[in-house]
């Protein structure tokens, strides 16, 4: 479902369908739907690649760039696993770097502890990681935003990243895979001592916003934590009830810092910043309504479920860039996007790689908080969900 709310803020659902001729797209060549799981595709292999592979009993997974790139192409990583397991192959999988332990709540690490290794091995990962790890590897994956296309197949087309990735390395291994949209993994959580401090100090009772205002270019991506007060002022008078929000910062100075600012009317106002992304991704299912800008941490909150499954909506504020393509393709992941991100959706296009001028919008000012608290208050009451 997309609607256009007031001031021109576009909604759209994360249960929305996409029709292939509505975006720019490239064919994928063939309908998933008519190719029984394991079956050669119509379309050739990248022999080299599957060769390589194919002698590999250990994979690497290493990221070392953005948190928000490396969780989006976690469905790069799914996809080489599901094809491992359709070749009943006993391989090693490990996560390196900064984001292993995040990676391993995806159910895509399988270390097994009488598993010999020959010392083939596979390196996936964004281009930094890779190249440093790349050395006596027999095969490398370099995870590029850039690179995968926005297929289009069975009349629908395929924008969110997640599904770009798996796609793309569906069609180089020749092989229908077993997954179905969405293809972003989900990340399970782990019991938190975040979570039993802030409820020991009253919050996480009422109605709990949290609200993401890291991100890695403010100048641009910035909604500003006045705005998500106001927010959440207005969506606390709306209801008639209290609301607590939670103001998420990144991890500038390496220290943890939570701090409680004055009541304000029917709005309680807690800022926690350089809590790890571990520990925001056990708080995130504990919320009732997750707001961000396009960064990894609202990424993180999508993708983040509890045990039994469940877990808040999140909202994605885009203001340049497509709000298709950077979001998790997940059913409770939404977007708020301004008419210059609807055109980057549609044209399938980059602000920075096609040098869109910088003062062709106005950015975050452009989602006024009255516009998208209604678009909240809807999510809410399950009118756009």
């Amino acid at each position: 479902m997309s609607t256009v709310a007031s001031a021109g803020v576009r909604f759209h659902s994360g249960s929305q369908i996409i029709p292939a001729g509505a975006v720019h797209t490239t064919p994928l060549g063939y309908d998933r739907a008519d190719i029984p799981v394991g079956a050669p595709l119509p379309a050739p292999a990248s022999a080299e690649l599957v060769d390589r592979l194919s002698t590999c009993d250990e994979i690497e997974v290493a990221f070392d760039g953005r948190l928000g790139d490396t969780l989006l192409a976690l469905a790069a990583v799914r996809a080489v696993t599901d094809w491992l397991r359709l070749r009943s192959a006993r391989v090693i999988v490990r996560a390196m770097g900064p984001y292993a332990g995040l990676i391993a709540r995806a159910g895509l690490i399988t270390q097994e502890p009488d598993a010999t290794s020959t010392g083939r091995r596979a390196v996936i990962g964004d281009r930094i990681a890779v190249e440093a790890r790349a050395p006596g590897a027999a095969v490398s994956l370099i995870c590029d935003p850039a690179a995968p296309p926005c297929w289009a197949s069975d009349g629908r087309s395929h924008p969110d990243l997640p599904t770009r990735y798996y796609l793309a390395l569906e069609r180089r291994l020749g092989i229908r895979l077993p997954g179905t949209a969405p293809f972003a993994p989900v990340l399970t959580t782990w019991q938190s001592g975040l979570v039993e401090q802030l409820r020991s100090a009253g919050w996480l009772n009422d109605l709990t916003i949290a609200a993401v205002t890291a991100t890695s270019w403010p100048e641009r991506k910035d909604y500003t934590a006045q705005r998500y007060i106001e927010l959440a002022e207005r969506i606390a008078e709306a209801q008639q009830t209290r609301v607590q929000l939670l103001l998420i910062g990144g991890r500038t100075t390496g220290d943890v810092h939570i701090a409680a600012e004055s009541a304000r009317r029917r709005v309680q106002v807690l800022r926690l910043d350089g809590v790890a992304a571990d520990h925001l991704a056990d708080l995130f299912p504990h919320v009732h309504l997750v707001v961000g800008n396009d960064t990894g941490l609202t990424h993180l909150a999508a993708m983040t479920r509890s045990g039994n499954g469940g877990g808040p909506p999140v909202i994605g504020l885009y203001a340049r860039h497509s709000h298709s393509k950077w979001r998790t393709g997940l059913p409770h992941h939404h977007a708020a996007a301004t008419r210059l991100s609807d055109r980057m959706h549609q044209g399938d296009l980059c602000p920075v790689r096609d040098a869109i001028a910088p003062d062709t919008d106005v950015h975050m000012d452009a989602i006024p908080p009255a516009a998208l608290a209604q678009l909240c208050l809807d999510i809410l009451s399950g009118v756009k969900a």
